[in-house]
């Protein structure tokens, strides 16, 4: 049976690995990328080249073994790596039935339509780290994120237009990022404008075609600045300058787009950092 945890309630006891730590066994790379940063990685983790790819740069310790598919992790290796606990994300909670034979498992929510992101960040840092053997923890990388945060938006420069963040998934379909999403939220810590004003949902993002992009409706007004947050699919790059499409989108148009390298996009506080120190590299002093 699972317990579930939106980041207010306490923990149950967790029993303890040969190092006083919890043998922790993850699904998603939001909960293993927050636990490494608070110093505690798990031992085990799902989709570590996906978490490359997609997460970016952020090293993990050694020792961390790959457990499989995120939505079919290895039942016999995750029994042989003998975990204290699970964590899973809602998403992958129908999981909890069976992996609770193995180890018993909490669902740690971050994403969802309640309360200001950041302070559900700030609650999902505490929440896992309730469940390690250093509970405060959790304070001190909010501390530490959100005094660098500090740090980033006072170095930069002065009128930056608002920023059109997006995501290729295709070469004629984009995620394109607002309300509700973790780089919004960035934005906002760095004092910067999120120029989309188009529907999203919690996890905040709108899947559109490109043509969406040039839809006065759709953004804060017509003076924005795209950022591209890698991965690009392979081959997008190629078709795009061909594409007459998106080379008429006046960001384009002007050669006023940024590339930035992957920050997950559904991260929590390590990704956040990330993001922002990325975004400021490519904006300048």
């Amino acid at each position: 049976m699972a317990a579930s945890d939106n980041g207010n309630g306490q923990a149950n006891e967790n029993g303890r690995g040969d190092n006083g730590q919890p043998r922790l066994l993850v699904l998603d790379w939001t909960t293993l990328e927050t636990l490494v940063a608070l110093g505690h990685p798990p031992v085990g983790a799902a989709d570590l080249e996906g978490y490359t790819t997609w997460v970016g740069e952020m090293p993990l310790p050694p020792g961390v073994v790959d457990i499989g598919l995120r939505t079919q992790p290895n039942l016999e290796l995750l029994s042989q790596l003998q975990p204290d606990r699970f964590l899973v994300p809602p998403m992958f909670a129908s999981l909890s039935p069976v992996l609770s034979r193995i180890a018993p498992v909490d669902v740690l929510a971050l994403y969802s339509a309640e309360g200001p992101l950041w302070q559900r960040l700030r609650q999902f840092t505490h929440a896992v780290a309730r469940r390690t053997a250093e509970p405060h923890s959790a304070g001190d990388l909010i501390q530490r994120v959100e005094s660098r945060l500090n740090s980033i938006a006072d170095a930069l420069p002065e009128n930056v237009p608002p920023l059109l963040v997006v995501q290729f998934m295709d070469d004629r379909h984009v995620r394109v990022f607002g309300e509700h999403s973790l780089y919004s939220a960035v934005l906002d810590r760095l004092g910067l404008e999120t120029a989309w004003r188009g529907n999203t949902h919690y996890w905040g993002f709108s899947l559109v075609g490109i043509e969406a992009l040039a839809e006065p409706a759709n953004l804060v007004d017509g003076n924005v600045r795209l950022v591209v947050v890698e991965p690009v699919p392979p081959g997008v790059r190629e078709q795009l300058r061909r594409e007459g499409l998106w080379r008429s989108l006046p960001a384009v148009s002007r050669n006023d787009v940024l590339t930035v390298p992957p920050a997950w996009s559904f991260g929590g506080l390590p990704s956040a950092l990330r993001f922002a120190e990325l975004l400021a590299a490519e904006l300048g002093p």
